[in-house]
This record gives C-alpha cells, structure tokens and sequence, in this order.
C-alpha cells in the first residue's frame, strides 16, 4: 500500500519521532510506514487520518489500483 505520510510530515515540518508521538508509536513504526514495509491497523490508519484531518483514501492508495 502506498502512502503519503512523508510528504504530508514534511508539510508540516515534524519529524517522524513527532508524528510517532501524536499517534502513539514508536519511530520505527513511523519509518516502516513511509517506506511501505507496514500497513497500518484500520484503527492506525484513521488515527492517521485524524491527526492529518484527511479521509483515509487521500492518505492511502492501493498499489494496484489504477
């Protein structure tokens, strides 16, 4: 699944330690995110969503889909 989680932090100028604050995961779990080694839980991913105040697909796309 792709994301844009590093475009979206970078717009506002947090690092990946502060969004990983803001969602209640650790570093680590931030950078496997950006890097699309993890797919979020539903429940992550509409954390996600809350703390960028986007609907989840403006977020997250299917690698497959065109």
């Amino acid at each position: 699944m792709k994301n844009r989680l590093k475009v979206l932090r970078a717009e506002r100028d947090w690092s990946q330690a502060d969004l990983a604050v803001a969602l209640g995961v650790s570093r680590q779990t931030v950078n496997a995110l950006e890097t699309g080694r993890y797919d979020p839980s539903l429940p992550l991913a509409f954390k996600i969503a809350r703390t960028f105040d986007l609907p989840i697909e403006s977020i997250f796309h299917d690698e497959e889909a065109v």
